[in-house]
């Protein structure tokens, strides 16, 4: 069965053939932030808040969403969760897209209790990032949104972080005897079915894939084999991965968003004028230049991908 509903993957789609394929991550920590506006604010909850304004204004434009990861607001406490909250509700006030990096991986009743969660209310996302394995039922429960409000998900499956090999790498055989796959084969091959029965206008499934760009390698063929899924590319820049790597998990130009975080928030600190008093407009200048550039490497691998 394939879907003709409009999901916000659709809007994800037009908004990277619009502006490119930069995610930004607003994984904000306070030592992120220049000294001057750490002073001037009450608290470093509310100096995050405001630096997450000038950073979301700076770079609306030239970002295809934002990615918000909720550990960064959770260490802060109530405070915390009152600037992601505020930050989330900015981003889709001002018509973005934003994924709230939770990576909840339960199960029923909790599942649906935390899709209703982060698809309403206070902590109201377009996306979320979901853990896979405890299993398919750990997925379904946040489909309702997708057919009811155009909700999204992307789902680990092959990360980027060292660990991946861990558990992602390893090879499963089914029964009847099968030729053996990865783990994360299985994965997204469940997800490539998921995707074919909640397929949106633009040809990609409701639910995505989690998929790194560090292991080069591997990604021509990740991406054939899953035409159908829309990918959230971590690995750029600090963990290694450039935008020609990037470029081969992408699909006639687009299929996925690239993310970014401390590469993009930090930018402000390797600038050769920095100053003592440098403030959120500083920092959000040198953010927008860092998008710009990203978001013209990638275009130019694409460009040079056959």
């Amino acid at each position: 069965m394939t879907s003709n509903h409009s999901y916000n993957m659709d809007r994800l789609y037009e908004a990277v053939s619009s502006k490119g394929h930069v995610c930004v991550g607003l994984d904000t920590a306070a030592a992120y932030i220049p000294e001057a506006e750490r002073r001037k604010a009450p608290s470093d909850a509310e100096a995050i808040w405001a630096f997450n304004r000038a950073v979301v204004d700076a770079v609306f434009d030239a970002a295809a969403c934002f990615k918000v990861q909720i550990a960064y607001y959770e260490e802060l406490g109530l405070a915390g969760m009152e600037v992601y909250a505020k930050t989330l509700a900015y981003i889709r006030s001002c018509g973005g897209l934003v994924i709230a990096d939770i990576k909840r991986g339960d199960i029923t009743e909790t599942a649906r209790r935390y899709a209703a969660a982060h698809f309403g209310g206070d902590f109201e996302a377009d996306f979320v990032t979901l853990s896979p394995y405890m299993g398919m039922d750990s997925i379904e429960p946040w489909l309702a949104y997708a057919e009811s409000r155009g909700k999204g998900a992307f789902v680990l499956t092959r990360t980027s972080n060292q660990g991946m090999r861990d558990f992602e790498y390893l090879e499963v055989t089914e029964a009847p005897p099968a030729t053996p796959r990865r783990l994360y084969h299985a994965v997204g091959d469940k997800l490539a079915l998921l995707a074919a029965a909640h397929r949106g206008v633009s040809g990609y499934g409701a639910f995505g894939a989690v998929v790194g760009c560090t292991e080069r390698e591997e990604a021509a063929a990740i991406r054939e084999r899953y035409a159908n899924l829309f990918f959230l590319i971590p690995g750029y820049g600090a963990q290694g991965g450039a935008a020609s790597d990037a470029a081969l998990l992408l699909r006639d130009g687009n299929g996925g968003v690239v993310n970014a975080s401390r590469s993009i928030l930090k930018a402000w600190t390797g600038r050769p004028d920095v100053r003592e008093d440098a403030d959120n407009d500083f920092a959000a200048e040198a953010a927008r230049s860092a998008v710009i550039a990203m978001r013209d490497d990638i275009a130019s691998a694409v460009g040079k991908n056959p």
